[in-house]
């Protein structure tokens, strides 16, 4: 028996090689002999960096930056083949960094996402890997610009600040000091959806509740998004609005886009890319992948679709253990995953489920390994 586990992991509880381990170590009660592939997995967004080295090789550097709400956080990013900076924006402006009774993307910045960028530019890089998942952001990406030397003036010619009600008061851009290493710099940004920056779909209105918008905010943010969009369209002539994943990162696409010429790419099939996955797949019996919440989303370039897609086309199963199931989640079935276990044994609230997030997982890897070896020797008698 081979199996390729290949989980992204559950945000903040488990990491994707942590859940790798609990996984071998439930299959190796049930099948012998028994071959394990391990491929940790992430879709740009919390564990890319730790991924892409796990990959490639490679080394973390760290630097001081500023945090999503101006505080100074200890932020690290890798360098692989000696020329590649791998930068996570959630290092700097991730959602993790504020207690969820903090969380306001009127205030939350980008600047520290900018301020690595700079770090690595100081170092000699020029080849940058950005995964923009997890952000705490719905700032369009200015705080970035702004520590890159972007300047964004009001009517009255004077210097916004940070944060998404500032959106709203930008009227000029000036790229004067912006710096000229920039221009030397190749960009792919890891980007796990593909929303609109503005709109029904856009960064404002799907993604900014979870960041701690009211809707009373949302209201205020989206009509700055729209500003923000119409003074790119004036002065840069890109009609942002077109650039599926633009919204990513509460705008940090749209800028990272139409400001650094960066190349917007699913982060999940630049790391099975990376990581010569259709190779890998040669050989394997079946697929495990996983995440913390499977639901509507999960189909839109998230890790699990974006294995399921590739299982597919090479006609080798997969499955999903994941930590819950929300609405929608059966939809991912269209798309490869043959099953979904959730690791929730029964009713409880989200604070058990986080502090037995390990014993739980073990628990469903067993109940999934079972399951699945009663289908293949139900198979083998018939």
């Amino acid at each position: 028996m081979k199996i390729l586990l290949a989980p992204d992991s559950f945000k903040g509880t488990m990491t994707s090689m942590e859940i790798i381990s609990f996984l071998e170590e439930a299959a190796k009660l049930h099948f012998d002999p028994l071959e394990i592939v391990k491929l940790p997995l992430a879709d740009g967004g919390e564990g890319t960096v730790d991924t892409l080295l796990f990959i490639k090789g490679g080394k973390y550097e760290w630097a001081e930056v500023t945090g999503p709400l101006g505080e100074k956080v200890k932020a690290k990013y890798g360098i692989i083949e000696d020329k590649t900076a791998v930068i996570e924006m959630a290092q700097a402006s991730g959602l993790p960094l504020i207690d969820r009774k903090d969380r306001n993307p009127l205030l939350t910045t980008t600047y520290g996402t900018g301020e690595l960028i700079k770090d690595a530019i100081e170092k000699g890089i020029r080849n940058f890997i950005i995964g923009i998942g997890g952000s705490a952001t719905n700032d369009g990406g200015i705080g970035a610009l702004q520590a890159l030397g972007v300047k964004f003036l009001d009517e009255k010619g004077n210097e916004i600040g940070f944060g998404g009600k500032e959106l709203g008061k930008i009227k000029h851009i000036e790229l004067e000091n912006i710096d000229r290493r920039i221009k030397e710099s190749n960009f792919i940004v890891m980007c796990d959806v593909d929303n609109p920056l503005t709109g029904d779909r856009g960064a404002s209105f799907v993604f900014g509740p979870q960041k701690g918008a009211t809707k009373e905010m949302l209201e205020i943010l989206e009509n700055g998004m729209r500003n923000y969009a119409e003074v790119i369209q004036n002065e840069l002539g890109i009609n942002v609005n077109e650039i599926p994943g633009a919204g990513a990162a509460g705008g940090l696409g749209a800028a990272l886009h139409c400001f650094l010429g960066a190349q917007l790419k699913p982060g999940i099939d630049t790391i099975l890319d990376f990581a010569n996955f259709d190779e890998m797949l040669k050989g394997v019996d079946f697929v495990v992948t996983g995440e913390g919440k499977m639901d509507k989303q999960s189909i839109f370039g998230k890790a699990p679709s974006g294995i399921a897609k590739r299982c597919r086309k090479y006609g080798t199963k997969a499955v999903a253990i994941v930590g819950s199931m929300g609405e929608g989640a059966e939809e991912i079935y269209k798309y490869g995953i043959e099953s979904i276990m959730p690791t929730v044994n029964k009713e409880m609230s989200l604070d058990e489920a986080l502090s037995r997030a390990k014993e739980l997982l073990a628990g469903a890897a067993d109940r999934m390994f079972r399951f699945i070896k009663v289908g293949m020797e139900i198979k083998s008698n018939n």
